[in-house]
């Protein structure tokens, strides 16, 4: 146990689990000499053990990942699609600082129990700023100053005497977007993993922790934290002459089988910091393709749901008259605050984007100009953001009954097929991948864009909206709806042309995640 930041010598500090420890003065040298001594009271003997275990392992620690460069590779490469570049990011349970040199970040800061392995850690990556102490020790805690982009627990868990207890005290470094990773071992793999450290094939531990992944998640919960994603790596850990790659290629994505993977990964937000401090400002998109008779119903029937809000007609080649209408309309109503485009290039997704990046709202979202949504249930879909429900709304057609023609045989049975294969594919339930009323962040969004998933390949842009979300780690949410016949025009989609368009898509998206 490490001494507190400015406290007196002789001053009394809460240690671990409501402990109290004493600071005796001791300088900086003088401190980690003492943190290296076995024994002391400040720890548990559980803990203690895994202090001794480490300090013993801390000169070798980085040969042997070197040495399983398949494997801490595979877990590292994970990561860094969790963690993008650049970002704040605080490791708990650090080692010698393996993770956060491999996941390059802004600020990056590491909390380990072992004083070796942090000197290590300190001489690896000098720009970094760690700490010797127990993450489960307020103290050790409210060294570190500021909040966090990626709050990471890689094993940890597993060293733990309370884990519930010490993710509430994470709170404090979360903001609104904020993400706690867990990456833990799998429960299933216990007895091999404990003949691996017989065989020397793995560093020997003391008595861990073996949680399931719904341990995890539940533990979660009860620390106010929200899952977003949960998933599954690396059925095979050794390259086995490279029929490890290939296996983990083709099968470790399965259903059932993914579950026996060895690494298991679930990503987290705080609910307590999920809500907006102020109502946000709102920019909602019509984009417009011979709906002529449908623009003045949007205007008339869209509820007032912020006092920054914004209506954005997008005309796109019509032949009706379309785009008349919506200068009519737009003079009508002055006191409304509406903008006209035209697009210049084709398809849905076009003119969205360039409405999108027109728009001058916190929150963006889009209602199709047939009006099969209704317009009045969008409140539904503001208030899902501001509150902090979720951070990317989309609408499900797929709970309540549709309305008698409002959609037809055959794209009924698609639109259910192609929400199983992304409730596969994205690792969560999603009933309704095509309702075209969708709503999330401007900076959600400007983060989607820059990554361009599938560009061009989807005209539509709902497939690019959520895939884009889920690698995001947004918290997804359906909004369910009752799905209305069009009073006027007609249908824009070909059942069949489109159809085999969208299945294109889902196969090169299985080969993208």
């Amino acid at each position: 146990m490490t001494r507190v930041d400015g406290a007196p010598a002789g001053d009394r500090v809460s240690g671990s689990l409501g402990r109290e420890v004493y600071w005796t003065g001791m300088n900086t040298s003088d401190q980690r000499q003492h943190d290296a001594e076995p024994g002391g009271e400040t720890l548990s003997p559980r803990k203690q053990a895994f202090l001794e275990n480490s300090e013993a392992r801390a000169a070798t620690r980085d040969r042997r990942i070197a040495r399983n460069g398949y494997y801490y590779g595979n877990d590292l490469r994970y990561m860094q699609s969790i963690v993008p570049l650049g970002m704040d990011v605080l490791d708990l349970g650090c080692g010698t600082g393996h993770l956060l040199q491999g996941l390059r970040p802004g600020r990056g800061v590491g909390v380990d129990l072992s004083p070796s392995m942090i000197e290590v850690a300190r001489e690896k990556l000098p720009d970094f700023e760690f700490h010797v102490g127990d993450v489960e020790d307020v103290s050790v805690l409210e060294r570190i100053e500021g909040t966090f982009d990626y709050i990471l627990l890689s094993d940890t868990l597993s060293f733990l005497e309370d884990c519930e207890d010490t993710l509430l005290l994470l709170h404090r470094f979360c903001r609104r977007d904020t993400r706690l990773v867990i990456a833990q071992y799998s429960s299933a793999w216990e007895p091999l993993l404990t003949v691996g450290e017989w065989l020397g094939m793995k560093a020997r531990q003391p008595e861990q922790n073996w949680l399931s992944t719904g341990d995890i998640v539940a533990l979660c919960k009860l620390a106010d934290f929200d899952t977003v994603a949960v998933d599954w790596k690396q059925l095979v850990p050794k390259r086995l002459l490279g029929m490890g790659w290939l296996i983990n290629r083709l099968f470790s994505n399965f259903p059932f089988i993914r579950r026996l993977c060895l690494r298991h990964y679930v990503v987290a937000r705080s609910v307590r910091r999920r809500r907006m401090a102020e109502p946000p400002s709102l920019s909602i998109v019509i984009p417009c393709r011979n709906e002529r008779g449908n623009v003045e119903q949007a205007v008339l029937r869209t509820p007032i749901m912020s006092e920054q809000q914004e209506l954005i007609f997008v005309e796109g080649h019509s032949q009706d008259g379309t785009w008349d209408e919506i200068l009519r309309v737009q003079a009508a109503y002055p006191d409304l605050r509406i903008r006209s485009m035209q697009q210049t290039g084709k398809g849905k997704a076009d003119a969205v984007w360039a409405a999108f990046d027109a728009a001058e709202g916190e929150l963006l979202m889009i209602l199709d100009a047939d009006l099969t949504v209704p317009p009045e249930t969008l409140p539904k879909f503001y208030r899902a953001i501001r509150d902090g429900r979720g951070e990317y709304a989309m609408g499900t057609r797929m709970v309540y009954p549709v309305a008698q023609d409002a959609m037809r045989f055959l794209n009924y049975w698609a639109n259910r097929t192609f929400a199983i294969l992304f409730s596969w594919l994205l690792r969560q339930r999603i009933t309704d991948t095509l309702c075209g009323t969708k709503v999330l962040t401007r900076a959600s969004y400007e983060r989607l864009r820059r990554e361009n998933t599938l560009g061009e390949e989807d005209p539509f842009g709902d497939f690019d909206l959520i895939l884009g979300a889920a690698r995001q780690y947004l918290a997804i949410v359906e909004i369910p709806i009752r799905y209305a016949s069009r009073d006027y025009g007609e249908t824009q989609i070909s059942r069949f042309r489109h159809g085999l368009m969208l299945a294109r898509m889902v196969f090169n998206i299985y080969r993208k995640l």
